[in-house]
């Protein structure tokens, strides 16, 4: 599937590609609203939907994955609020195999991300994914989220890379179609980013639900 002779730099995408997106999509529709109701004293379930709402509005945009905009909408600390159900962040369990082949190919892997870099450090920190992967961007230092226009422009500037010669992973299809628009040659979507949930149907690209369909030389 993958012709690495053709690949230097491999871009890789964390939540849902790197690691299991079980913890977010947990943290935001459950633990969040449950803290919310707590701290302003109203009903779970209204809360919930009005967290849900305030998120489709952002959806896409910087301020969706900015963890100081959350503080400040919610009135509440979210890296604390995080670090309570932080023993749910972990590895996807194909991907230390497959930092490992990278290493061994002698590919550049490079880890692009929205978090925000609060949530970053306490990823890193809790899934041990700092140990695999030392090459670290946040697309907040861009000002910029991975599927807006620009984006890609300005880490290809910041990094000097020949988008020709890279591979990008993400599971979200609109930061894949934003990469590809911008001329990233080569992408591939992860079709299982929550271990809790069935994978991902197929789309427009070419889609794997483990690293281990991929990793031959």
């Amino acid at each position: 599937m993958i012709n690495w002779t053709t690949i230097d730099t491999v871009l890789l995408d964390m939540d849902g590609t790197l690691l299991d997106l079980h913890f977010d999509n947990y943290f935001w529709l459950e633990h969040l609203p449950q803290r919310y109701a707590q701290h302003h004293g109203c009903d779970p379930k209204a809360a919930k939907a009005l967290l849900i709402e305030l998120s489709n509005k952002l959806q896409g945009s910087l301020d969706w994955y900015c963890i100081d905009y959350w503080s400040e909408a919610t009135g509440m600390d979210i890296t604390a609020l995080k670090r309570e159900v932080s023993h749910l962040i972990r590895l996807r369990p194909d991907t230390a195999a497959f930092l490992r082949f990278l290493q061994k190919a002698g590919k550049q892997a490079t880890l692009v991300t929205n978090a925000h870099p609060k949530a970053l450090a306490l990823k890193l920190e809790a899934s041990g994914l700092h140990e695999h992967i030392n090459t670290r961007i946040s697309a907040h230092q861009f000002k910029l989220a991975k599927e807006n226009v620009g984006f890609w422009a300005k880490l290809q500037e910041h990094s000097n890379l020949d988008y020709s010669r890279c591979l990008f992973i993400d599971d979200n299809l609109q930061v894949l179609r934003r990469a590809q628009a911008e001329g990233v040659a080569n992408t591939l979507q992860i079709l299982h980013p929550d271990s809790s949930q069935a994978p991902n149907p197929l789309s427009e690209f070419r889609g794997i639900t483990d690293f281990r369909e991929v990793m031959s030389p």
